[in-house]
């Protein structure tokens, strides 16, 4: 029996490789992004959201048996914590009522490796609290400081993605309701979203300066969506509130070997 997807962002990169994938396996999959979808819809506003959902849910007929979140922009613009935050976790929340209506519901976003990167506390503290008018007001006051500045905006956004991603895993709401929801952090994907930057040798250099990536280096989305589709197949039944870095060795590259020792006595 086909499970019905909803994949957000199908039209393009990760996610147009995670709903092809997807479908060559039989699987059937609703697509939300700004065209070239089975649901047009524009999630950088709440009215979207809402939109989307309702169309999603309908085309479903009611019953969800995963979500993938791929849609995101890196632009140093307000619209990246509206797209990539409240886009994704307003949207999941509209829904949830289609997947509790699952046997075997899942939940999978797209976080970045960016997560790990500079960012501005206060816009994470303003997502997390839902404020998205504050957000984008900090992220507006990052943008006019120039392109530089305002990339934090990006990393920002991924890194509440991925706190909520922890937070929200475990509450009755997710958890409760067997629903796994994790997320997967990319390290430099070859998509047209990065095509522009790896187009010249300094974009090259840059990147890998902030992105090492010792294992295969830049990698194909097809290394990301195979592991969002596990992440939201049956057989994962008991992961909750990780973010895989599937990332070349990136994230350890940079965070060395120990990330337990938190919570080692002094």
């Amino acid at each position: 029996m086909p499970r019905t997807y909803v994949v957000t962002g199908s039209a393009s990169g990760i996610g147009a490789t995670t709903t092809r994938i997807l479908r060559e396996r039989g699987e059937r999959v609703i697509g939300i992004d700004l065209r070239d979808a089975e649901v047009e819809a524009d999630l950088s506003g709440p009215t979207g959201r809402v939109e989307a959902a309702a169309k999603a849910l309908e085309l479903a007929g009611g019953t969800i048996d995963a979500v993938i979140a791929c849609a995101g922009i890196s632009a140093p613009i307000p619209a990246t914590i509206s797209i990539n935050y409240f886009g994704v976790t307003e949207l999941l929340e509209h829904l949830r009522p289609g997947l509790v209506a699952s046997d075997a519901p899942r939940v999978a976003v797209v976080s970045s490796m960016a997560s790990l990167q500079p960012n501005s506390r206060e816009m994470v503290e303003a997502a997390l609290a839902g404020d998205e008018a504050k957000a984008m007001q900090i992220a507006a006051d990052l943008a006019a400081q120039g392109p530089e500045v305002g990339y934090l905006v990006y990393p920002s956004s991924k890194r509440a993605l991925a706190r909520w991603v922890r937070r929200s895993s475990i509450t009755p709401e997710w958890a409760g309701h067997g629903i796994p929801v994790n997320g997967v952090a990319p390290g430099t994907v070859l998509t047209p979203m990065t095509e522009k930057l790896l187009s010249t040798p300094e974009g090259r250099a840059m990147v890998d300066a902030a992105v090492p990536m010792p294992l295969n280096y830049h990698q194909p989305p097809e290394s990301i969506a195979h592991l969002l589709i596990w992440l939201t197949s049956v057989e994962n039944s008991h992961m909750a509130g990780q973010i895989i870095y599937d990332d070349g060795g990136a994230d350890a590259s940079l965070r060395g070997d120990d990330i337990w020792s938190w919570n080692d006595p002094a």
